[in-house]
């Protein structure tokens, strides 16, 4: 071979190795000690773990809220939720949350020559201020903040309309049966959870009353819309289809996929073949499958040859909650698995384990196996440093290039991390600092330590990561320095 020739192949190699294909698996409700390789015993989580064992597991990743929406807006606009208004949890029809105009993740991938696509749980709203129309090309939404593809449930499993958009348009849609979304009041005959309660497959233990799809009761009222209804145990089939679709279509350039799974999410309904594959019923069932969806684009990549030169990311919106509106068995069931790990709170916390969730990430053209790091890595920086390893100079409002600490090359990542449940907490090194709160120390329905209390909160997660201590009083300097961070960080 001539010099020049063996130069040239050099060189394509190593651009291939700077421009990595990404796949961000996104969890929802997934909590730290939910994977075995964070210390689960009583779920085994092979796929899941084979990312950790072929690249990184972070000890200290956070998403940036203890609840889903904000959280996912943050991850993809490289903003902080709390800066924006109406960014809480968004009922089923909610209007579009991402300015089109403004940069997003995938908006900036695209730019780079990426293809991109989401699949699964969207939750960041769809249409304009007035509203959607199910029955007509729905606009704006995913495609119109930098997707060129996307495959979504509009909100969650628990909210109506239980449909999928693929483009903008709800899926096997018949127009003489057209879905009318109400998050007011039922439709006239129609059952819902209350009238209906008995007939149930799954009985609600709060708030997911109101429409009956599928024998289980959602929040808010649907009508019409039957051959486009989703079958609940059919779900992450029909989402890792579409997943493994999007690889197919796209293996001959660059791509970015997220994936965004549902599980283990609520209403919990595994698909037959995964239940009784735990012994702590449908969540751990859920968990299962969410770890064969992980497979099935692990096992796609390695198909096509695409393993070594494409990053995967997976990581979860938020941390765990066991009832979450359904009697599934999921708290009597428990028994020892602790879903959040060592860590203390959930879902809706303040504490660590309602923002530190699992963070594996692998890249075998670049990134060594079998590592573990103690960088803090938050989802807001993802943006900036995704779009840094695409070659591009990019802009966000608070998203930081972490790449060295991302790729395993440097322990110092971030120096502090955000976490929002309601109010702003801040982590800086070992220190954590939740300011004086208002309002209830447990959340009723869930049972989950909310982190308010009437006197601000220290602790020192080297020696205390369950945040049972608080150390405030005795460290007055420290409690100063990080409130008014805190305070220049709010803006």
């Amino acid at each position: 071979m001539k010099p020049a020739l063996l130069l040239a192949l050099l060189s394509s190699a190593l651009v291939a190795a700077e421009k990595p294909n990404i796949v961000l698996i996104y969890a929802d409700d997934l909590g730290f000690g939910d994977v075995s390789c964070n210390g689960a015993k009583a779920v085994r989580t092979p796929n899941i773990d084979r990312i950790a064992k072929e690249g990184i597991n972070f000890k200290s990743g956070y998403c940036t809220s203890a609840t889903c929406t904000p959280s996912r807006f943050s991850m993809l606009t490289g903003t902080y939720a709390f800066r924006q208004q109406g960014t809480g949890v968004l009922p089923g029809d909610a209007a579009l949350i991402i300015d089109p105009a403004q940069p997003t993740l995938p908006g900036t991938l695209k730019k780079a020559g990426y293809r991109t696509g989401v699949v699964g749980k969207w939750h960041l709203g769809l249409g304009g201020k007035d509203g959607v129309n199910w029955n007509e090309a729905i606009k704006p939404g995913p495609n119109e903040v930098g997707f060129d593809f996307s495959y979504i449930m509009a909100a969650t499993g628990d909210r109506v309309p239980c449909v999928y958009v693929e483009d903008g348009k709800v899926v096997n849609l018949d127009p003489a049966d057209p879905i009318e979304v109400s998050y007011h009041k039922p439709f006239e005959g129609l059952p819902t959870g209350v009238t209906h309660r008995a007939e149930l497959v799954m009985d609600w233990s709060h708030g997911h009353n109101m429409a009956v799809i599928n024998g289980i009761g959602r929040i808010g009222y649907v009508k019409g819309g039957t051959k486009a209804l989703w079958k609940d145990e059919n779900m992450a089939d029909d989402f890792a289809k579409q997943a493994v679709r999007f690889i197919r279509e796209s293996k001959d350039g660059s791509f970015f996929l997220y994936y965004a799974l549902h599980d283990v999410h609520v209403p919990r309904v595994p698909d037959p073949r995964f239940v009784g594959k735990t012994t702590m019923g449908p969540r751990g069932d859920a968990i299962v499958e969410a770890d064969w969806q992980v497979g099935e684009v692990l096992r796609t990549l390695d198909e096509l040859k695409l393993t070594e030169n494409t990053l995967v990311l997976f990581t979860s919106d938020n941390g765990p909650v066991i009832d979450d509106g359904y009697k599934d068995g999921a708290v009597k069931k428990l028994g020892d698995h602790q879903p959040a790990g060592p860590f203390r709170g959930g879902k809706y916390s303040m504490y660590e384990g309602g923002t530190r969730v699992p963070t594996l990430l692998c890249w075998p053209a670049r990134v060594k196996p079998g590592k573990t790091s103690d960088a803090l890595i938050s989802q807001v920086d993802f943006p900036r440093t995704f779009a840094n390893l695409a070659g591009l100079e990019a802009t966000f409002q608070d998203s930081r290039d972490v790449t060295d600490a991302l790729l395993g090359n440097s322990e110092k990542g971030r120096d502090h991390v955000i976490e929002h449940a309601g109010q702003l907490a801040i982590r800086m090194g070992d220190w954590k600092y939740i300011p004086a709160g208002k309002g209830a120390k447990k959340a009723a329905a869930t049972n989950t330590e909310l982190g308010n209390d009437p006197e601000c909160q220290l602790y020192d997660l080297s020696k205390d990561p369950g945040e049972t201590n608080n150390v405030a009083k005795e460290n007055p300097e420290k409690v100063k320095e990080l409130a008014a961070r805190l305070t220049a960080l709010r803006g």
